[in-house]
């Protein structure tokens, strides 16, 4: 499947389909070096990076192999994720189990590149760290990072595997539940985990009349709204419907953001700068859209946005 094709059905999924297929399409067919503007005929606009430019040049099936010697330990495809990796990305906090959406995406992007399970290992490291610049102890770390233009001067991305918007998470007892607009939570305290997309969709998009609060952790985030210290948290979609369904009780999801806006987001897996490995990642990708698996995938792992307002 060519860019454009693999770009319109990533949209499609989880998105919707008539408008954001055309976006990431324009933004993913666009100059590799430099971010893009995706700009749709109503008129709405959304700031991404492309994919690394390197994906469109994949290795032989032969090199991107066990035998092909590109692997950071030889013969063996080594994987890294947070510790803790939380569900639905990941389940029981162990990636190499394939369940989650996350870890079924591993396990399937390294059988395509030709790894047995012997033959895969994972390791722990932290966001920021696998972001910096310089030498990784890993060959691809899969950790909900958004493609961003100025994180591509120190890492490569692979081709997308998912598009999500964010969402807003508050105490049904709280005021800011009863939000139906962006308007509505702008006079509130809004929290996030610092350096992310969803701090950024608070600052960007909401521009509250308070500073928002960047904890360390998503964990610290819930935290803080549970005891009262924020009126709502932003975090992405499934991560909102895993937090309301599973993790806080009374807790509820105000709304998503409209999308496409300042911060729809496209994750991809993240390389060392130049990886020789970056192009076999995505044609693996391609393939898993091309066949329907990440459709599956999704429809399994992740929970359909039905049901979450759109704040406008």
């Amino acid at each position: 499947m060519s860019r454009s094709g693999r770009a319109g059905k990533m949209a499609a999924v989880f998105t919707p389909r008539r408008r954001l297929a055309v976006l990431a399409l324009i933004c993913l067919a666009a100059t590799p070096a430099a971010a893009c503007t995706i700009s749709d005929p109503a008129g709405a606009s959304d700031t991404q990076a492309a994919s690394s430019g390197t994906a469109d040049t994949a290795a032989s099936a032969g090199d991107c192999g066990p035998g092909g010697g590109l692997t950071w330990a030889p013969g063996v495809l080594t994987i890294a994720t947070d510790d803790p990796a939380y569900a639905p990305w990941i389940i029981d906090n162990d990636p190499a189990n394939g369940m989650g959406y996350e870890g079924a995406v591993a396990r399937a992007v390294s059988e395509r590149l030709g790894y047995a399970p012997d033959q895969v290992r994972f390791t722990r490291v932290g966001f920021e760290d696998a972001l910096a610049p310089g030498p990784k102890n890993f060959d691809l770390d899969i950790n909900q990072f958004t493609i961003v233009g100025d994180r591509r001067d120190s890492v490569d991305f692979s081709a997308p595997y998912y598009a999500v918007a964010q969402s807003v998470v508050a105490l049904s007892t709280n005021p800011a539940a009863q939000a139906r607009s962006l308007a509505d939570l702008t006079g509130l305290r809004l929290g996030a985990q610092q350096h992310s997309t969803s701090l950024a969709a608070i600052e960007g998009t909401i521009r509250p009349g308070h500073t928002p609060m960047a904890f360390g952790t998503t964990d610290a985030a819930k935290a803080a709204l549970q005891s009262g210290a924020v009126d709502a948290i932003v975090v992405d979609l499934p991560t909102g419907f895993h937090i309301v369904g599973e993790q806080i009780p009374g807790s509820v999801i105000v709304g998503q953001f409209p999308r496409p806006n300042d911060v729809t987001e496209f994750y991809g897996a993240v390389l060392e700068k130049d990886s020789p490995l970056t192009g076999c990642v995505s044609a693996a990708l391609d393939g898993l859209y091309d066949d329907g698996t990440l459709d599956t995938m999704i429809a399994r792992w992740l929970t359909d946005s039905a049901g979450a307002q759109v704040l406008q």
